[in-house]
Formats: C-alpha cells, structure tokens, sequence
C-alpha cells in the first residue's frame, strides 16, 4: 500500500534541530485531551476511531445499495453541501481516469456520479438535468437536518424529475438519504416516504464525514473499493497513535506549523501539480477552514 510521507528537510533554515523535541509535552498534552475528550469539541471524536468502530450491519448495506444502483441507473446524483459532498467528490475524482466524466458508460463500467446542492447556480442545475436527458438516474441526498438551503432547493428539483420520469413509488426507491438517525426535516421525509436511509453519526463532524455513509455510497456507486478504503484508514489509525513526535508524521506537521507560526509565518499554502488532486485541495481549504477560521 503507497504510504504518504511527510518531508521536513525544507524546514532546516528556519527550524532549529532542537526546537521540534521541544514541542513534545505540548503534543503530549494535545493528544491526551483528544484522546480522553477533556478539550474543546469533545462531543465530535468518533472519527478517531471511525476506520474500524462502524456498523457493519450499515456498511454491507451501503454495498447493496451501490449494487443496486449500478444495475438501474446511470447517473447517481449527489446532493449536498461542504463537507456533505467534497469528500466524496475528491476521492470520485482521483480513483478515476482523467476524463471520467467524458468516458463513454461501456469504458467507465459504473455509473457516472455527479454532484448537486453544492452552489445555487440555476446554470449548473440546468446543464446537469440537460446531461441526465433520459438516461436512468437515482438521487443520494446528504443532509443532517434537511433544511440547508441549496441542497434542499436540489432535492426538490431532482427528486420532482424523478416522480415525473418513474412515477412516485419508483422514485422513492431510486432516493437514498444520508441524514440524522432520529431527527430532521430530512429524516422525517425519508420515513414517510420509505427511501433508504444511512446515518450521519452524531460525533461525526461533516469535515470527516468521508469514512461514513456520507463518503461511502458515492465512492461505492463509482467503482471505488470501499473495503480498500476502511483497510487502509485502519492503518492510518494505527499510525497515528502514537504520540511520540519521531513516531507520528501528523503530528511532526502539527508542531512545524506551530512553530513556524510563533515565529511569524502566518501564511501555508497547499500546492498540488496533479490535475486529479484539484478537489483534494478543495477539500483541504474546508477542512483547515472549518477547524481552524470559525476562532
């Protein structure tokens, strides 16, 4: 398996060897109150744990459900928003050829999956119901609550082209939504209508929802191997247990920023050369926004 590797030795004129040992007790401290949910955001941890502790009896339904709609749709839309659907995006788009969404279906094997909700462009909207034309098409929504304004706007137009074209029954059957297991406008809407639903898990922030449901069924329609997936966020979690800074790439990058940020280099900046990575770097802006730009 390709291993990311994390390398510092740009950092030498502006780090001095010792400084990086130094950091030790605060990244002891860190990860103890990560690991024992005594700092902020404690409610919203699962994902430390979320590559191996998942409801199996959840996830070889997600496989069905992607089997499912490869047998009978050619398109899945993806409607969401933010961490709703950048996830997902980013893995559909590196796991794939270049041009993807130009293949022809036979080249491409698995359906084409598409994203909605994201944007209120009534132009992205209108050219995505003129590439769907009468192909067969299923429709994955992902919401917490359901009431976020431009997936909901979507869902609306997408699920209406649905009844129009299937009829209402077999629309409810070609609708999956990724919401709340309890409550919401959405997850109301789901039991009345008996659409399959996935959960969103409480302490799962939507910047980390990738590794569930939310990340999952999309990667899973496109071909993606999921079991792949989790193996290797296994490892990952296994990796970066340990808090000894020699041992733990994560947390070498975590205590460089630091130190270069007390030292006045304010300003990071992700660079990325692959065409392919273009929504993993997308991503990343959401992921470092969403922890680090709300304080």
């Amino acid at each position: 398996m390709a291993h990311i590797s994390f390398d510092q030795t740009g950092l030498k004129k502006f780090v001095n060897d010792n400084e990086l040992g130094e950091m030790q007790a605060m990244v002891n401290a860190a990860d103890d109150e990560l690991r024992n949910g005594t700092g902020a955001g404690a409610d919203f941890r699962d994902w430390l744990h979320l590559p191996t502790d998942y409801d199996k009896e959840e996830f070889a339904r997600i496989k069905a459900a992607a089997k499912k709609i490869q047998s009978d749709s050619d398109i899945l839309v993806v409607i969401g928003i933010g961490g709703s659907y950048l996830g997902a995006r980013m893995a559909v788009d590196f796991l794939h050829n270049t041009f993807y969404q130009a293949q022809k279906a036979a080249d491409r094997k698995y359906p084409l999956v598409l994203f909605a909700g994201n944007s209120l462009s009534s132009t992205y909207v209108h050219d995505l119901i003129e590439l769907i034309g009468d192909k067969d098409f299923s429709v994955n929504v992902v919401s917490k609550s359901g009431t976020t304004t431009e997936p909901s706007i979507a869902f609306r137009i997408f699920k209406n082209l649905l009844i129009k074209k299937y009829g209402e029954d077999e629309a409810n059957k070609r609708i999956y939504a990724t919401t709340d297991k309890a409550k919401g406008a959405l997850k109301t809407e789901a039991d009345a209508h008996g659409y399959e639903s996935f959960v969103i898990q409480d302490g799962i922030g939507g910047r980390y929802s990738v590794l569930s449901p939310v990340g999952l069924l999309p990667i899973a329609v496109s071909g993606g191997d999921i079991n792949q997936l989790m193996a290797g966020a296994a490892q990952a979690e296994k990796d970066y247990t340990d808090p000894k800074l020699e041992n733990n790439e994560a947390y070498q990058y975590a205590a460089y920023r630091n130190i270069l940020y007390r030292k006045g280099y304010e300003t990071e900046l992700l660079e990325n050369y692959e065409p392919n990575m273009t929504m993993f770097a997308e991503w990343w802006k959401q992921l470092a926004g969403e922890s680090e730009g709300k304080d």
